[in-house]
């Protein structure tokens, strides 16, 4: 019957933490509340930005997008995750693995463009405060915001056709949590050269073009913080910057050194680790980052919770 099944089933088989057993009860309990806290804390910002006038700037704008980004990305990996978890069963289908490499790295990839249009807009904020209005225009922002989604989703989709093209040669087995690139190759019984090379060079675009855009805009906004003489307007136009540029450090340090390092067996732990901190960590702290020390969040939160009284 074993037999049987293994020779119809199609689909993958996510080894993901299977050779650690007492770990994947640990996983699933603390997966389990990180994803509920990352669904409340980023649907939190999204209606707050919807229902305060005061959050209806172009910075919680892309703050919404970013929220709703991360809580699709979440979801479109953490589910199965805890499926797999709790029972023998580690499969997904071939087309649930296809869906979930796709929708994962164009997520992925948008969350890159999308952080360096937030610093793009934080550099206008400080250094063009009397222009702003005018430069982060409704419609401009909108069409940032769009083409952050629409090229996110493009390079998934040419990357995504190019892995699944190539030949597997019956392997099904997936050394990883979820439908990833880097480990999908190794299941390529082919020479996968030339896919490594793309892969990488893709992601140096997708991650060092943002980054050159981040640097540029904090260049300028040092530089034109430093003119100011107090102390105090110094840390005001800090804050402004500070919640955006902690964001954007855990993120893009964590994922340049999955995509740019070289894989090897004995890394294959760590990357799974180092994946559940940018895949479910991450998405869980932003939302508390940019509210712990944000007075428009927490005055927007203290009016809704306590408008009736």
């Amino acid at each position: 019957m074993e037999q049987k099944n293994e020779s119809s089933f199609v689909g993958f088989i996510l080894l993901g933490f299977s050779d650690r057993l007492q770990l994947e009860l640990i996983l699933f309990v603390v997966l389990l509340i990180f994803y509920i806290f990352t669904l409340l804390g980023n649907t939190t910002i999204i209606a707050l930005s919807y229902l305060d006038p005061r959050l209806h700037t172009p910075m919680y704008f892309f703050l919404s997008n970013l929220s709703f980004l991360d809580m699709c990305y979440t979801t479109s990996i953490v589910p199965q995750f805890l499926f797999n978890l709790s029972g023998e069963d580690k499969s997904i289908s071939f087309g649930g693995c296809i869906v979930q490499m796709y929708i994962s790295l164009a997520l992925g990839g948008t969350e890159c463009i999308l952080l360096g249009v937030m610093a793009f807009d934080r550099y206008a904020a400080v250094c063009r405060p009397l222009h702003y209005t005018v430069i982060m225009h409704p419609r401009l922002c909108a069409l940032m915001a769009s083409a952050s989604w629409v090229t996110g989703f493009a390079n998934s989709f040419l990357q995504t056709v190019l892995v699944f093209l190539l030949p597997r040669c019956g392997r099904n087995k997936l050394a990883h949590f979820f439908c990833e690139i880097p480990p999908f190759l190794k299941l390529v019984c082919v020479d996968t050269t030339m896919n490594v090379y793309v892969t990488f060079f893709a992601s140096v675009i997708m991650l060092l073009t943002p980054v050159s855009l981040i640097m540029f805009s904090y260049g300028w906004i040092v530089k034109e913080v430093l003119r100011i003489k107090s102390t105090g307007g110094q840390r005001k136009a800090f804050g402004t910057c500070g919640s955006h540029l902690t964001v954007v450090s855990l993120f893009f340090g964590t994922a340049i050194y999955v995509y740019t390092q070289p894989s090897s067996s004995d890394s294959q732990d760590q990357d799974k680790f180092m994946s559940l901190f940018y895949t479910v960590i991450i998405p869980m702290t932003n939302p508390l980052i940019y509210t712990l020390r944000n007075r428009d969040v927490n005055g927007a939160i203290k009016k809704v919770l306590w408008k009736d009284s």
